[in-house]
């Protein structure tokens, strides 16, 4: 697909690092698949997967800590 950002990019598969803020909560995952524009670097993540991700963030939250950092886990 093209950029939408940039209007210049194509996007190829690759990996994003996500980071979710709610109140005293950091989380941060790595490694999340992800399509980026491989001019301006946008990365653009499916639905999907931003829907496990924010699952774990909920997970986080509930366990009470403030900084959790995990790698992404293909399901």
């Amino acid at each position: 697909m093209i950029c939408p950002i940039c209007g210049l990019g194509e996007t190829a598969p690759g990996s994003a690092t996500v980071t979710l803020e709610r109140g005293d909560l950091t989380f941060v995952v790595k490694a999340v698949p992800a399509a980026v524009c491989q001019n301006c670097g946008e990365e653009y993540v499916d639905p999907q997967t931003t829907a496990r991700v924010l699952a774990m963030a909920e997970e986080a939250a509930a366990s009470g800590v403030q900084v959790d950092i995990r790698a992404f886990h293909a399901a």
